[in-house]
């Protein structure tokens, strides 16, 4: 496919500087508000704030930056790991501390977000979309595949993942259209017709082109959609499209969908950065900037990242990932002195083979990478050995998304047995058999190519080690002073990442909690 988009730099940057002042907007609107399940009535700031809000519905990202910054515009899903646990390991909630779990038990992703997950199905992915779509403006599917890779560390499988690559999608397309019903069957063109995500905008969709009164579409989707939940992503994603659709201005807009009431910090945060997007920060007025005005304030749990100290500096990382993306990855957007739009703009950004190829993925799977090598162990099924019961295990090799064939050995716990059939393949498949499976074990793989070997672990768990948690509730313990999540340990993790200085009263990685002890 030929380029044919070109974004103008200047007004790239605007875009992307608007983003996340329309997010830092959004989110502190509805900061006061999370939670409750019921309609408000607000028409501005309540109470009008001094500064932005910490949220992690921001912060996640500036973590994702430095990971692209250090590791480059491909990062894989191991990196994606190694940065929650330097930088997210003190976030104790949900999905995110079941995410952390996972790896503590040396499951990676894309299995690390969806065993004994609860809350796959939760906003914690999809509020982190923004940053995939500014790497991928234009390009609507790159944008939904780098989320998508984003979101299984701690949703896969489930509603989270389809909500943020709807959003990355509608994001990044809005770099190009600003009609709104345009850009939400785009987004909605990159997810599974089918799933809960797509039913619901396009019931909020409807309600619109339907003439409903924001109160009845506001009922409706909340007695279809509801959730006992309030950070079920499901009906919150028909709360933003319903202040978008049905809000006069900025403003408006944005209240109308804090005023939907749920998870409301997310759902403002993410309908501003979208209306700053599509409008630049012309679109903004002053009387919703100058109360908060430009710095970034991280949350307490969030450890030092180099996070950028203002929107402004924010923009221009934003923008140096960027060209750097266009140029390498984007078979359809190039960056120039004017944004120039073709005839065709919208059969290109409708095109959604990269997300449908991701979609198609293994999440009952662990990725794990040496080198250039990517080896993903296929579990099919639980990651969990039950003593004396053969399993069939998967292994599957490859080289910058080109299968790769290669002999494998295996290395396994003592009195474990694997039948392997010799095979010089690019897939593998193995039973093993073993008499007694307790706690965390390791297989190691060894791919064995001409001048190279290639070595990767991974965690199979015994029942004790998998024995659930009770559905609905947050897991492990936190410290009483700061909140922060106390470490377990880090079982399963290479010591490079699991000896680093904890607080001694409460575990946490220092930097990442507020006691004393540090």
């Amino acid at each position: 496919m030929m380029r044919g988009i070109q974004l103008g730099k200047a007004e790239y940057y605007d875009k992307v500087f608007a983003c996340w002042l329309g997010k830092n907007i959004g989110g502190t609107l509805g900061a006061p508000f999370e939670g409750r399940k019921y309609v408000n009535n607000l028409q501005f700031y309540e109470p009008i704030p001094n500064l932005s809000a910490p949220n992690d519905d921001l912060d996640i990202q500036l973590v994702w930056l430095k990971m692209l910054e250090d590791k480059g515009i491909e990062p894989t899903l191991p990196d994606f790991a190694e940065y929650w646990r330097q930088y997210l390991s003190a976030y104790p909630w949900n999905e995110y501390g079941f995410c952390l779990k996972n790896l503590e038990r040396g499951l990676m992703p894309p299995v690390s977000g969806c065993f004994q997950n609860y809350f796959v199905d939760e906003m914690g992915s999809p509020i982190r979309s923004e940053i995939w779509a500014c790497m991928a403006a234009g390009d609507p599917q790159s944008a939904a595949a780098m989320a998508w890779k984003d979101s299984v560390l701690d949703h896969a499988g489930g509603e989270g993942t389809y909500g943020e690559m709807f959003w990355a999608a509608v994001e990044s397309a809005a770099f190009v259209l600003n009609d709104p019903k345009t850009l939400i069957r785009i987004g909605l063109a990159m997810i599974p017709l089918p799933c809960a995500i797509s039913r619901v905008v396009r019931e909020a969709l409807w309600c619109r082109e339907n003439s409903l009164s924001w109160a009845e579409a506001r009922e409706r989707i909340a007695t279809l959609y509801g959730h006992h939940h309030p950070w079920n992503a499901i009906p919150n994603h028909g709360f933003i499209i319903l202040g978008w659709l049905y809000g006069k201005d900025f403003g408006d807009k944005l209240c109308k969908a804090v005023n939907c009431g749920y998870d409301t910090d997310c759902t403002g945060a993410t309908l501003g950065a979208i209306l700053g997007i599509i409008g630049g920060t012309s679109s903004i007025p002053d009387r919703w900037r100058k109360p908060i005005g430009e710095n970034i304030n991280l949350s307490k749990y969030t450890n030092n990242c180099n996070a950028p100290k203002t929107i402004e500096e924010l923009s221009e990382r934003t923008q140096a990932l960027a060209e750097q993306f266009v140029s390498k990855k984007s078979a359809t957007v190039i960056f120039a002195e004017k944004t120039f739009i073709p005839e065709d703009a919208l059969s290109i950004l409708y095109h959604n083979e990269k997300a449908r190829a991701v979609l198609r993925r293994d999440i009952q799977a662990a990725v794990a990478v040496d080198g250039d090598m990517e080896v993903t162990f296929h579990y099919n099924g639980d990651p969990v050995l039950q003593p004396g019961i053969s399993r069939s295990f998967e292994i599957s090799l490859r080289k910058k998304d080109v299968p790769v064939e290669a002999y494998i050995e295996l290395n396994l716990p003592e009195g474990w047995t694997a039948l392997v059939p010799p095979d010089e393949g690019s897939h593998h498949r193995f039973d093993v058999l073993a008499p007694q499976v307790v706690g965390r074990n390791t297989i190691t793989v060894e791919v064995k190519l001409p001048g190279r070997i290639y070595r990767v672990n991974f965690s199979v768990l015994g029942p004790d080690e998998a024995d659930g948690f009770l559905r609905g509730a947050n897991i492990g313990k936190w410290c009483a002073e700061c909140g922060s999540k106390i470490s377990e340990g880090m079982p399963g993790i290479p010591r490079t990442i699991m000896n680093v200085p904890r607080c001694i009263k409460c575990g946490a990685r220092k930097g990442s909690c507020l006691c004393n002890e540090q």
